[in-house]
């Protein structure tokens, strides 16, 4: 963790409540990091059933091949992640690393190796050595107690500022459920069907088949709406957990009408955390929001809204509280989506500040001024063309992004 938490970091903090079908246990292992825990072990009552999205990247880590090769049996009993080695590009070391870890977790809360999750995440390249923290698991899985939300959250930290975590609470199917979620990611996040790391789980009774349309559904509108960096991590991975301890009568079909409350108040946790990530951006100083209107369609609109986030001009003008207006133009054509420059407006907060391809006759250098200043920025392009809209989360880019990347593995 940085020695500074990041000015963005929220204010408070919510309690998270103990999930009935959840332990959980925390452990120093020495993987990298001295003196704070780095490995975390969840384990789930039996019938729990999981639902996951993982990277698109071409190079995925070891534990992410280990999870989708699981993830369709349904069924989970635990979740061992670790930080500091993100066992990615390891070969066949990497895939000996998740065998035996499976295993010796699956030994450990008395499964089969096929209801074990893994995540990894850190350095690109090391080995990780699962005898470092394979033996811890037996006593972890003694230990694990429900309430344990804020610990988790903090062992799977990398260069995070602080936890990352979020909970609801909603009517179900005749039952009360809470959902509870942890997140890490401050760099390498452009999430392509996932984010960097974030478990959720509820006690909620819902089928696998209902999970996964839910968590599918839900992640487009929030952590794949989510930038720091524009780079897609080889790790990405988001798994949802469901105990069905809360007493609901099961969910199974995907349109039950009975969903909805629990279908929005999935995405209010899973956006809670894609928020809280780009607030952590490495180096952030603003927390920026992009929407994109006027469109030829929501597809091409996120597009321009990613082109805009991921602009690395775009990014240091707001740092530099700069009203750079011109960048915003630059990246709108450069997404390589319908655009007209004679339709074109923009706005930097309630001041509007290019209109119909121009700037606008009643823009006010001083009062755009005085709004860069505020640490949450909103950033609105009009296309102009149609209905299409979006919108998107970012970051500015400071001078202490490159300082933190720079040294990142020493």
């Amino acid at each position: 963790m940085s020695a500074s938490v990041s000015p963005l970091a929220p204010k408070s903090v919510p309690a998270m409540p103990a999930l009935d079908g959840v332990g959980i246990a925390t452990a120093q292992a020495g993987i990298k990091y001295k003196n704070r825990t780095d490995l975390l072990l969840m384990v789930f009552d039996e019938g729990t059933e999981v639902a996951g999205v993982f990277t698109r990247s071409k190079c995925p880590s070891a534990p992410v091949d280990f999870c989708r090769a699981n993830l369709g049996g349904g069924r989970a009993r635990a979740l061992v992640v670790n930080s500091g080695n993100a066992n990615a590009f390891t070969g066949k070391k990497g895939r000996e690393t998740t065998r035996a870890t499976g295993e010796m977790a699956a030994q450990a809360v008395g499964c089969s190796a096929d209801e074990i999750f893994l995540a990894s995440t850190g350095v690109i390249g090391e080995p990780l050595d699962a005898n470092k923290f394979g033996h811890l698991l037996g006593g972890l899985a003694k230990e694990a107690k429900g309430g344990a939300w804020a610990e988790a959250a903090a062992a799977i930290m990398t260069t995070d500022t602080y936890p990352k975590v979020a909970t609801r609470q909603v009517a179900l199917n005749g039952a009360t459920v809470t959902i509870n979620g942890i997140a890490k990611g401050a760099g390498m996040i452009a999430p392509d069907m996932a984010t960097m790391l974030s478990f959720v789980a509820t006690d909620a009774a819902v089928a696998a088949p209902v999970l996964q349309a839910l968590l599918s559904s839900s992640v487009e509108t929030t952590f794949n709406a989510v930038t720091v960096d524009s780079d897609t991590s080889t790790s990405d991975t988001l798994l949802l957990f469901a105990t069905g301890k809360a007493g609901n009568a099961r969910i199974t079909d995907a349109g039950d009408p009975k969903l909805e409350a629990f279908r929005a108040a999935l995405g209010e946790v899973l956006h809670d955390l894609a928020v809280q990530v780009v607030r952590d951006g490495e180096g952030a100083r603003k927390e920026i929001e992009i929407e994109v209107t006027g469109a030829s369609d929501d597809r091409s609109a996120k597009r321009i809204a990613l082109s805009i986030a991921n602009s690395p001009l775009v990014k240091t003008a707001v740092a530099g509280e700069d009203a750079n207006w011109g960048r915003v133009v630059m990246a709108v054509g450069k997404a390589g989506e319908p655009a007209d420059r004679d339709r074109l407006a923009i706005w930097f907060g309630p001041h509007r500040l290019a209109h119909e391809g121009e700037r606008d006759p009643d823009y006010s250098e001083e009062a755009t001024s005085a709004y860069m200043k505020g640490e949450q920025i909103r950033i609105r392009a009009d296309i102009g063309l149609g209905e299409g809209k979006a919108r998107v989360w970012t970051c500015d880019l400071t001078k202490e992004y490159v300082a933190i990347n720079g040294d990142y593995r020493s």
